[in-house]
């Protein structure tokens, strides 16, 4: 993407020159492995944080607070990528992400931390949301399932592999350094963006209309409902005081967004992502599968450690397997879409998965490594099938004046389910235990026990039972993934002629 382009008039159609384009890939990649490895990086270091700077009662946050900042502010960048294009918005999202990484590894203490966390939150949101934006720019929709099936190796290894780096950093140099790596990786990916990504020249128009009190409505209902959900149950009950405080504020400011932006001349969210059926339905499938992929995700680890009996580096690689092959799935779909279409290439991959969830519960106990291990890479491959094809065929619908708003709204329903997914999940997995232990301890207490190698036979059955359950769960959102494309996706995506 360099030279110059013709200038942009009808906002559907956006030409695209090759030539510097694999130095942009290059950053998109580095900038996707930096959001990546800060969303799992931390996990391992936090003996050494809490160590260091106290804060053990309130350490969750260093993972919520990231969380919620990426989530609530993605719609807000897409609209942005849309109006003022893909460069500025990344730019300056980079700029903030490295900024807080330069503060988080200056903190003093854990709320400062924390809210050093929330910064780089802030531009991660931007990290995410425009390099998925930005991969459909640079390539024709023949292309795009091999810049995305990179950008998906990049993020499944990444996040794999962020675990074990700051264990590294964490036991070998200083906790610290888990933020300051990011700054070498991040200057040269903003260096790359700055030097080679030309955007056509915009055609004159009005001046741009921000609709920042929609930004601002919806940044404030987002971040008040994720929190509910990502603190109930753990910090209070789901029916206590605070719980039921911010779930009610919450539905008041849904009213205020809606109504805010029925009355905004260019809104944040604008209705046609709703109203759009192809867009509806790829939303609501991707939600669905943020929610099921907790439950490999987060509970297939201690399924491997408490079950299993696998050490920490062998229950990892358990989890790990489907990193092998979702991207080369995904790199392959085009093979199937281009014949039966987008559609049905994400329902005959959804479906597999839901099958492959649905013999999870089916494993024998205690059972052997190989057995989940040989679904997780099952499963890969079917959420491979899955997602890309509905992410290219999505981004395909709408053109360039869209495009980001629409891959945001995407994204933000996938990060929105995994919090919902982590919420109720774990909610069910407690109950499970609670039933079959009469009551005592949650999953965390209980996994603790088995780690100090205090607990019976019965205790690993009742876990096994836990992660079941969780399984059936997430084979039930996989099911409401299918039934989402079915009845309101059409056939035939109405892809824009190029």
């Amino acid at each position: 993407m360099g030279g110059t382009a013709p200038a942009i008039r009808d906002g559907t159609a956006r030409p695209t020159a090759t030539r510097g384009r694999g130095a942009v890939v290059a950053a998109l990649m580095l900038a996707m492995a930096l959001a990546a490895l800060d969303s799992t990086i931390v996990s391992t270091a936090v003996p050494q944080i809490v160590g260091d700077l106290g804060g053990f009662s309130v350490f969750s946050w260093l993972f919520s607070g990231y969380l919620l900042a990426v989530t609530v502010t993605l719609p807000v960048y897409g609209k942005l990528s849309d109006t003022f294009g893909r460069k500025p918005v990344l730019v300056a999202g980079a700029a903030l992400f490295l900024l807080g990484s330069l503060l988080c590894a200056t903190a003093w203490n854990m709320a400062a931390l924390i809210a050093f966390r929330i910064v780089q939150g802030l531009g991660g949101g931007a990290l995410q949301g425009t390099v998925q934006t930005l991969a459909a720019d640079l390539y024709p929709l023949a292309e795009r399932p091999r810049i995305q099936s990179r950008l998906s190796t990049v993020w499944a290894v990444s996040a794999v592999a962020g675990p074990g780096i700051g264990g590294v950093l964490a036991a070998y140099a200083d906790w610290r350094w888990i933020f300051l790596v990011n700054l070498p990786i991040g200057a040269a990916a903003l260096w790359l963006i700055v030097r080679h990504l030309h955007e056509p020249v915009r055609a004159p128009a009005a001046p741009a209309r921000i609709d920042w009190a929609g930004a601002l409505a919806v940044f404030a209902c987002g971040g008040v409902l994720l929190t509910a959900l990502v603190q109930g149950g753990v910090a209070w009950a789901w029916l206590s005081a605070p719980s039921l405080a911010l779930f009610g504020t919450g539905l008041v400011l849904i009213g205020v967004v809606v109504w805010v932006e029925r009355r905004a001349a260019e809104p944040i969210i604008p209705g046609w992502v709703w109203r759009r059926r192809t867009i509806a339905a790829v939303n609501l499938a991707l939600g669905a599968l943020g929610l099921l992929m907790v439950a490999p995700a987060v509970f297939l680890p201690t399924y491997a450690q408490s079950v299993l009996g696998l050490a920490p580096v062998a229950a990892g690689f358990v989890l790990s397997v489907w990193t092998l092959s979702w991207p080369v799935s995904a790199a392959l779909s085009q093979h199937v879409y281009r014949r039966i279409g987008f559609r049905d290439t994400a329902m005959l991959g959804i479906g597999s998965a839901t099958l492959i969830l649905l013999a999870f519960p089916f494993l024998p106990f205690p059972g052997r490594a190989w057995q989940p291990a040989l679904l997780m890479l099952l499963l890969g491959g079917a959420l491979g099938l899955f997602q890309l094809p509905l992410i290219v065929g999505v981004q395909s619908t709408v053109g360039w004046a869209e495009r980001g708003t629409t891959t945001a709204s995407v994204l933000f329903c996938r990060q929105t389910g995994q919090t919902i997914g982590a919420s109720v999940f774990g909610a069910v997995a407690n109950s499970v235990l609670a039933a079959r232990l009469g009551g005592v301890g949650d999953l965390d207490s209980v996994t603790r026990a088995l780690d100090a190698g205090t607990a019976p036979e019965a205790t690993r059955r009742a876990i096994a039972d836990a992660v079941h359950a969780v399984y059936l769960g997430a084979a039930g959102a996989a099911a409401l993934a299918f039934l989402a494309l079915l009845v309101l996706a059409p056939r035939r995506f109405p892809v824009l002629t190029e």
